[in-house]
């Protein structure tokens, strides 16, 4: 199953300025439409385009690490990160870490609070 790609509402802004030597790998994606370019010029698949784009936005803390996990074999994880962390994304895994109110937490937790004492079998 194919994706369908969508027109970004904004125009395209260059990720470096004309004349850089620079790896755009690197660089942060500041706007979301210079990560559509850069994935478009990457010219393979990258995961959360060949993925259902739910996983990168899941509930259950076994799907958050199932799409840290795609993440991690993407080559512009590291630029998509950058980008999200100046961006301040306000939740979802963007380049391999989850966001929740634009800051990056290590783990998602489950609904609902812990007990605070251990229940006796």
């Amino acid at each position: 199953m194919q994706l369908q790609t969508h027109a970004p509402s904004v125009p395209p802004s260059p990720t470096l300025p004309p004349g850089s030597t620079e790896d755009p790998a690197l660089t942060p994606l500041t706007a979301l439409s210079a990560l559509d370019d850069a994935i478009e010029n990457l010219g393979v698949p990258v995961p959360c385009r060949a993925y259902d784009p739910e996983v990168f936005f899941a509930e259950s803390p076994a799907d958050v690490e199932y799409a840290k996990s795609l993440c991690r074999t993407c080559p512009l994880m590291e630029a998509c990160l950058a980008g999200a962390k100046e961006r301040r994304e306000p939740w979802g895994v963007w380049g391999g870490e989850l966001f929740v109110q634009g800051v990056v937490v290590a783990r998602k937790r489950p609904r609902g609070r812990p007990r605070k004492n251990p229940v006796t079998a």
